[in-house]
């Protein structure tokens, strides 16, 4: 029983990654292969908060999120510039640069020998330690970022994005800043990458 509780909390952690990927590549059309950076990000960043100062899970998740879509808005103007398999190429390379930093910076990350000591999500004074309370906290997170996402879909932003998919140039022609449109999805996807990060941290 305790393996298929572990089971389906990678399954909700991931996803939830995998619903940030359909929002870039599903919604928007955009080849990105970069979800992998984001949801480290998230994981490093919310690790060392709640190790480094001891805040609640939520906040330093919610940190976490922010910085990856500081570095998301950053690392997505240099791509916007990118067109097909070089945006696919770019955001690879970016993949690499990230988990580069990740093993070799060891002052900060440890390297391969990872993070000890990440403590569980706590609300309220109840702590998620048992790990049938951890898979409610995460299916409730998987179910409220699929909310987001359907939102997103349906809305009229999500109808831009596919026409973006379908024909960006054709789109373009009604005034619509596709690049504006681009960014922000590519935003709003790594902060949800990272949010899967954040749980993987403190589960594993």
């Amino acid at each position: 029983m305790e393996y298929l509780i572990h089971i389906a909390i990678l399954v909700c952690i991931y996803g939830i990654l995998g619903l940030s990927l359909n929002l870039v590549i599903g919604g928007a059309g955009l080849l990105s292969v970069t979800q992998a950076a984001f949801f480290g990000i998230g994981a490093y960043a919310t690790a060392l908060i709640l190790v480094g100062s001891g805040i609640n899970f939520f906040l330093a998740a919610l940190a976490g999120a922010i910085l990856s879509g500081i570095v998301a808005l950053g690392i997505g103007v240099v791509l916007s510039k990118l067109r097909e398999s070089h945006y696919a190429l770019g955001t690879f390379g970016f993949n690499i640069i990230v988990f580069s930093i990740f093993l070799n910076w060891q002052s900060l990350t440890r390297g391969p020998l990872g993070i000890p000591g990440i403590p569980r999500p706590t609300l309220f004074g109840f702590q998620f330690s048992e790990n049938i309370y951890f898979f409610a906290l995460a299916f409730v997170t998987l179910a409220l970022v699929y909310g987001v996402c359907a939102f997103i879909t349906r809305s009229s932003f999500g109808r831009v994005l596919k026409a973006i998919r379908e024909d960006e140039e054709a789109i373009s022609v009604f005034g619509y800043s596709t690049t504006y449109y681009k960014l922000a999805i590519f935003t709003i996807s790594a902060m949800l990458a990272a949010l899967a990060g954040s749980l993987f941290a403190s589960y594993i």
